[in-house]
């Protein structure tokens, strides 16, 4: 495993992240779940992402279940909140923040989050109201710093111009070769203000693994069969992209690699991705996918794999 640092923080990220959402305390029976999460040290993956809304609080209860015998400092924990709880609480104001904080840390059984994440931007709440509270709760110490999913160039610019507040250290944007819009002004932003990239949906929902054919139906232990974690993957199932996602086999066999270390060794040849975030309902999907970290891929794989998807990435 390597291991990046991510933004002006004295956090180091394994390149390789292992998430929680869709999967643990959702739709992955636990001992599975377990094995996921003891093959991610294993592997050396040292950053486990969640969020107060994943499966209604139980990701992040699986979690404390499973790390409690785990040192504290062995590894990186973040969280995130915004989106409606199931009691209906949402949102960023300063109650929420105080709220979902405790909430989460009492779920995951510690006494503090290494990242504390804004899941998107709050239009109904002050920005200067959020990041003060955000303030509070890093300088109460619940949480080491902060940072946000989701936010466009302005609204993160804005933030990092407010006075006497914690500064954003990690953006979690979606980002993978069939999704690159933050290329645009995200990443800029970002690094002009010491903010890295921690990914989400580096394999585009599973589609850039290969295993989704055009005019084929998805297999039947897939994402894309399972009706009640399959909802996000329309942008990506069409048949001219999966078709389009075929013809990178031949780039990753070249490259002595499987399709998903390819998906993403692409995504981490950006200096300003610190790591990818991973989603695994096996174990041996996390061996696989640990194996990316490390990997630079060639000038040619790299015009090749644009060559390819020239006609279905979506740039923004």
């Amino acid at each position: 495993m390597q291991y990046r640092r991510l933004g002006n923080s004295d956090l180091n990220v394994s390149e390789i992240i292992l998430g929680s959402w869709l999967t643990y305390g959702n739709s992955v029976e636990r001992n599975q779940a377990r094995a996921c999460v003891a093959a991610a040290f294993d592997r050396g993956i040292n950053c486990i992402d969640t969020a107060n809304v994943y499966a209604g609080g139980a990701a992040e209860t699986f979690l404390g279940v499973v790390l409690a015998d785990v040192p504290r400092d062995d590894y990186i924990l973040a969280t995130k909140l915004y989106f409606p709880m199931p009691d209906g609480d949402r949102g960023l104001s300063r109650a929420q923040v105080f709220k979902q904080i405790d909430a989460s840390l009492t779920r995951l059984r510690v006494d503090h989050v290494d990242l504390y994440q804004c899941h998107r931007y709050d239009e109904e709440t002050p920005l200067e109201e959020t990041m003060e509270a955000l303030t509070e709760v890093v300088r109460a110490g619940k949480a080491r710093y902060i940072g946000f999913s989701e936010w466009s160039a302005d609204q993160i610019q804005a933030a990092m111009d407010l006075p006497d507040v914690e500064r954003f250290v990690s953006s979690q944007p979606q980002y993978s070769m069939l999704w690159r819009r933050i290329e645009r002004a995200v990443i800029p932003v970002c690094e002009a203000n010491g903010i890295g990239q921690i990914v989400w949906s580096p394999l585009a929902q599973g589609v850039l693994t290969g295993k989704y054919r055009p005019g084929s139906p998805p297999p039947a232990d897939s994402r894309a069969a399972n009706d009640a974690i399959n909802q996000f993957m329309g942008r990506f199932s069409d048949e001219d992209t999966l078709a389009a996602v075929q013809a990178l086999k031949p780039i990753a066999d070249e490259a002595g690699l499987t399709m998903a270390q390819l998906a993403l060794a692409w995504v981490l040849r950006q200096p300003n991705v610190t790591g990818a975030i991973i989603g695994a309902s096996r174990p041996e999907q996390v061996v696989d996918n640990a194996a990316a970290a490390g990997v630079t891929l060639s000038p040619d794989a790299l015009a090749a794999i644009d060559t390819a998807l020239e006609d279905v990435a979506d740039r923004g």
